[in-house]
């Protein structure tokens, strides 16, 4: 019987660590088998794998080229400036968690991997009886699982710091699941919307973030409408003379971020990227004989190449997961669509919106930190690239659609205060701040904590009310619109007919 255990452990953690955590090779698996179930060719099986594998790497390619281009010139403000802080970024929170996990509470790290199992499991069984849970995505996207496990465990042992090592895997693997099923399943009608019947949703940081911003883009939609003002979309904006220039997205983009990291750049000064040359590699850091000039415009249009990288990425993986997923959703789970990484809503909004997402979501996020620096925090914030671009982003994307550039501009903005102040007082709070991280992305800094408080003051019944909440939303979404709920799922040409949506 031990015998046997072991090696369920040891097949799971291999299936954990090459494939789900993986989510190149997890979205090619499920095509896979999508085509499997399909009763498709073995060969037009092992082609959809591939050709969704390879696409979802290109994406990783775009994704982590901003990411690691950025990054070190964010955090390196931190070090540069002796500034004790923390790095909002889901990688530093999960390095906060390692760090701290053993040192504060006695537990080990290694216990995250089996609360992703119990939340994954969970998350799945709630989509196969979707007749009562009405929820419909299974979250996909491995990496962002392992860093919500690992701060999601810590939360948990916060609010219970004595609870013993199994009720805390099974407590918090049904709050994580159920925030997983219910979060995705938040953003279905709206990527729907967004990508023209897509067939996905999004599994990320943000998921309640995305769901808020789409319907307060609809208020300000109605309400302009109401007042017969005219909504223009970002695309709609007819700028004069030489600003023309800027209908570009390459052009736009190229010059943006030239002028905004190109200032944050000067602040840390050549010595700073030099040093990087030397203590790292060349490929993050400056030449000792290289121009500073071109290092900085080389680094910022970068980003311009990079997102063009990962919009090809989406292209090429999206249209094999949708028409695979309906093996899977015909078969195992009816009536379900894949959540995958919010990068993949990038291809299918307004290019320009990304970047006025990004633009207006930073310029909150430093005019919180500046507050907190002029009214002397304890807790300084450093802005992480992931949260500063993937949250504020897409919110812009989804918000232009939605309701136009002012909604595009205005809620990325009010998310990048909203982060920073959050995560400031939350990171605090929970200890994690000590630890230099914390993941600090929307959802994290807004709906979490609530939880936090809710489980932290009111005890077991806290945990039974966060777990309530989660079970209602859904249901409340059921009841606004039951003819359409799932409808937008199996046939979204149906369900543009029945509500009217023109292309």
């Amino acid at each position: 019987m031990e015998n046997l255990l072991n090696m369920l452990i040891k097949a799971w953690e291999y299936f954990a660590n090459n494939i789900l955590t993986q989510p190149a090779y997890m979205i090619g698996v499920i095509v896979l088998v999508g085509y499997l179930l399909e009763r498709k060719p073995i060969y037009e099986a092992l082609a959809g794998f591939l050709k969704a594998t390879i696409g979802y790497m290109i994406l990783m390619v775009g994704s982590g080229g901003l990411v690691n281009s950025f990054r070190p010139i964010l955090t390196g403000l931190k070090t540069r400036f002796n500034l004790t802080a923390t790095v909002i970024d889901p990688y530093f929170g999960q390095n906060a968690v390692t760090a701290g996990v053993m040192e504060r509470f006695g537990r080990s790290f290694g216990d995250v991997m089996l609360l992703l199992l119990i939340a994954f499991i969970f998350n799945i069984l709630l989509v196969r009886f979707q007749k009562w849970t009405k929820l419909r995505s299974v979250f996909t996207t491995g990496n962002v699982q392992v860093q919500q496990a690992a701060t999601a465990f810590w939360i948990l042992l916060f609010c219970f710091p004595k609870m013993g090592r199994i009720p805390v895997l099974l407590v918090m693997g049904v709050i994580l699941g159920l925030y997983w099923a219910v979060g995705s399943n938040m953003t279905v009608k709206v990527t729907q919307n967004l990508t023209d019947g897509g067939g996905f949703a999004v599994a990320h940081q943000q998921m309640f973030g995305i769901a808020i911003v789409s319907w307060l883009s609809d208020k300000m939609a109605a309400a302009a409408t109401r007042k017969d003002k005219k909504q223009r979309k970002i695309e709609d904006v007819e700028l004069p003379g030489f600003l023309k220039i800027f209908n570009e997205n390459m052009v736009a983009t190229g010059i943006l971020m030239t002028l905004f990291f190109g200032i944050i750049m000067l602040l840390l000064g050549r010595a700073w990227f030099e040093g990087l040359y030397t203590s790292s590699n060349g490929a993050t850091g400056l030449s000792p004989t290289g121009s500073f000039l071109f290092y900085i415009l080389t680094t910022s249009l970068g980003f311009a190449v990079n997102l063009a990288i990962l919009q090809l990425g989406v292209r090429t993986f999206v249209g094999e997961l949708t028409e695979s997923f309906y093996g899977i959703s015909s078969r195992l789970l009816p009536g379900s669509v894949p959540g995958i990484d919010v990068a993949a809503t990038f291809a299918f909004g307004e290019a320009n919106a990304v970047t006025v997402g990004f633009l207006f979501g930073a310029l909150g996020q430093f005019l919180a930190i500046a507050g907190l620096l002029i009214f002397h925090s304890p807790n300084l914030i450093i802005a992480g690239f992931i949260p500063l671009f993937f949250d504020n982003a897409v919110f812009g994307v989804f918000a232009n659609r939605r309701s136009g550039a002012k909604a595009a501009m205005i809620l990325p903005f009010c998310s990048g205060i909203i982060q920073v102040l959050g995560a400031a007082v939350f990171s605090a709070w929970i200890g994690l701040s000590q630890y230099g991280g914390y993941l600090g992305m929307f959802d994290w800094d807004t709906i979490w904590p609530g939880f936090t408080v809710i489980m932290k003051f009111l005890g077991y019944a806290g945990v039974a009310l966060v777990a309530i909440i989660l079970i209602a939303i859904p249901q409340i979404e059921y009841r606004r619109d039951p003819e359409n709920y799932f409808l937008v799922v199996k046939d979204y040409e149906k369900y543009k007919e029945n509500k009217g949506i023109r292309n």
